[in-house]
């Protein structure tokens, strides 16, 4: 595969070998992140595939919580452009992002990206599946000029649109979340409330990868996404926690063949909160 000038010409996902042919042809980007406190960056730091930078969830893919945008808003555009020039990724620079945790943190990056029409892909398998060497230390990339630009409004859910989509049954609403979160049995500490958005269905990111840990072939993950009525619905909003794991199903959706889904960048981090909100457990 030649270097990939746009976006059409990178697919969602690429394997260890290819990008192993390619590694001086696209920046890759260390995405690792873990809720439960522990140091992406210290991760890095310690090893990651040659020449990558590190971005950072909260400070780089995400503004600063706020309760109208959850825990995980998206920067603004002018923020997101700065700090993907820092990290050497111009306008046209293809990007292939990755984390050790099947591609959920890094779906955030490659959706952000691709949804802007810039070049993206996730390592399938992740750190895990490359096969060496690694680097040490922090990389130092020439900075780049990116040009801001907005978020495309036909690939974002504001608060209206997700309370319209789960009372429309030719709406597609899914969480993205672990089922227990979702049907409310095993909250998350994170979580305001236990339960859903009323009329969401349930669709947990692990769900799009095979037994293997990698994204699921085109034609089971459009199978999976047709029993939950995709197939059929005028449109198609993905949630989670706080916008970060959704993205993995966006993609997913989009390797499935299914074009236009919609995050809802705020997701249950900023529903849960809101008691005027109503909110559904069990399913």
């Amino acid at each position: 595969m030649p270097n990939p000038p746009n976006v059409s010409d990178l697919p969602i996902v690429v394997g260890a070998a290819w990008l192993a042919e390619h590694i001086g042809e696209v920046v890759p980007v260390d995405t690792r992140w873990y809720l439960d406190g522990r140091s992406g960056r210290d991760a890095y730091l310690a090893g990651h595939l040659p020449g990558a930078v590190h971005a950072d969830v909260d400070t780089d893919l995400a503004a600063p919580a706020t309760p109208e945008g959850g825990r995980h808003p998206l920067p603004e555009p002018g923020e997101f452009a700065a700090a993907l020039g820092r990290l050497g990724i111009g306008d046209t620079t293809p990007v292939v992002a990755y984390d050790d945790a099947g591609g959920s943190v890094a779906a955030r990056l490659v959706w952000m990206l691709r949804a802007l029409g810039s070049p993206a892909a996730i390592l399938d398998g992740g750190i895990q599946a490359w096969p060496g060497p690694t680097e040490q230390g922090a990389a130092a990339p020439k900075p780049r000029r990116r040009t801001p630009k907005a978020w495309p409004a036909d690939r974002i859910a504001d608060l209206a649109h997700v309370r319209a989509a789960g009372t429309d049954p030719a709406a597609l609403l899914v969480d993205a979340r672990a089922r227990d979160r979702y049907t409310g049995a095993a909250p998350a500490p994170v979580d305001a409330r236990p339960g859903h958005i009323p009329g969401a269905r349930s669709a947990e990111w692990q769900g799009n990868l095979g037994p293997d840990g990698r994204f699921a072939a085109p034609e089971v993950l459009r199978a999976r996404f047709d029993a939950l009525g995709a197939g059929g619905a005028a449109s198609i909003t993905a949630y989670c926690g706080s916008g970060v794991t959704a993205c993995h199903t966006l993609l997913a959706l989009e390797r499935a063949g299914f074009t236009g889904a919609r995050l809802y960048p705020g997701s249950f981090s900023a529903w849960g909160p809101d008691r005027s909100l109503p909110v559904e457990t069990g399913g």
